[in-house]
């Protein structure tokens, strides 16, 4: 999984608007979904590939549609990194309050990755 593809894929939001349309239906065409979104079929298209390369929809062949569906896995695995991320930035911003609060020698501690 990459981090940065479902960052990437996420930053545009029409392609937020089709994973929150797909989230609240099991399965949808691009036909369905641009109904959905101010921008045509075609450049719904575009969007569900990108998507796709991300890994936050699939799409399988239905008769002549393709019906995409939400992958929730990408989506969780990014929220989970993001989480670890924030908390490690809290738990810095926190020493670096004690430190500017009581003084003392925890700047040396966060400078060599070392936290507490």
């Amino acid at each position: 999984m990459s981090v940065d593809q479902v960052l990437l894929a996420l930053a545009d939001p029409t392609r937020r608007r089709l994973l929150e349309e797909l989230g609240r239906r099991p399965a949808s065409s691009a036909t369905t979904l641009a109904a959905q979104v101010p921008v045509s079929r075609q450049a719904v298209v575009k969007h569900l590939a990108v998507l796709r390369e991300s890994r936050l929809v699939t799409g399988h062949r239905a008769g002549k549609e393709v019906l995409f569906t939400a992958c929730p896995e990408q989506l969780t695995a990014t929220a989970s990194w993001m989480t670890s991320l924030a908390a490690n930035w809290e738990e810095r911003l926190q020493l670096l309050k004690r430190e500017a609060e009581h003084g003392g020698p925890v700047r040396h501690r966060l400078k060599e990755g070392r936290v507490g």
